[in-house]
């Protein structure tokens, strides 16, 4: 089971930015790390998930390091993602990106220039993506792509479903976290991180219905090249890469009458 972390501000001046963040999340404001276990720590810099045992911090970054090198040399509407949710010439389809994560694939297609929505309902997730969203509103290179996300913290299933016909996108994205096999390599730390404080995505399926009903163009679920399909309709297409396969789904709109 997932093990909700405690938010711990060790910047005084930002202590009304904790306070607002845990009612928002609905997360426990401590006054100090704790000796084991993960924590969410606001820092003046950045709020990040952290464990006094592990090495590094997980943290939602759109300015700098890998998010920033994918933004000048990612190779544009080429990338295999941009291809997947089917961005061709001008078209810029509307995304809503169901299992947001730390927004990397969101950012993405935001920088090429879609419209994304981010939907995460980890109070984890949602709150190192509001801080990272906020610091890249800040900064000039990168004020302008955020402008085009927006972050909803809700169950994505249930969201999708209360969308009117005006609100539906074009494409809906899917991303879930499967239950480690024991068969991958060793989870990279944020990975890790996620497992033990956010959990796996077991309602999948669900989540893969209600995007079915709702997306105008075409439900694209991302997966490992040789990881498991979410269970229930099979994939229409699919699209593989080196270590990534994305499959497609034509949404339940978009199928021709029997």
């Amino acid at each position: 089971m997932p093990v909700l972390p405690p938010l711990v501000c060790l910047a005084p001046n930002r202590q009304h930015e904790a306070e607002a963040f845990a009612v928002q999340f609905a997360l426990s404001l401590q006054d100090h790390l704790p000796s084991d276990g993960y924590a969410l720590v606001l820092r003046e810099t950045q709020l990040s998930l952290e464990h006094p045992h592990a090495h590094g911090a997980v943290m939602a970054e759109f300015v700098e390091g890998a998010a920033a090198h994918r933004r000048q040399f990612g190779g544009g509407k080429g990338q295999p993602v941009a291809k997947a949710i089917g961005i061709k010439g001008s078209y810029l389809p509307q995304v809503v990106d169901a299992t947001a994560g730390l927004g990397r694939d969101a950012f993405v297609l935001a920088t090429l220039g879609c419209e994304v929505t981010l939907i995460e309902r980890s109070p984890v997730a949602a709150a190192l993506l509001a801080d990272g969203l906020a610091r890249a509103a800040a900064h000039s290179d990168t004020a302008d792509i955020v402008e085009r996300m927006q972050l909803v913290h809700a169950d994505a299933a249930d969201w999708l479903l209360t969308l009117d016909s005006a609100q539906r996108p074009d494409v809906v994205y899917l991303d879930p976290m499967f239950p480690d096999t024991g068969k991958s390599a060793a989870a990279k730390k944020d990975m890790q991180a996620f497992q033990h404080c956010i959990g796996d995505d077991l309602d999948s399926e669900r989540l893969l219905a209600a995007a079915l009903q709702v997306a105008k163009k075409r439900v694209v679920v991302k997966r490992p090249r040789l990881g498991e399909r979410i269970p229930g309709p099979p994939p229409n297409a699919e699209l593989q890469g080196k270590s990534t396969r994305f499959d497609f789904y034509v949404p339940l709109a978009s199928r021709p009458p029997r």
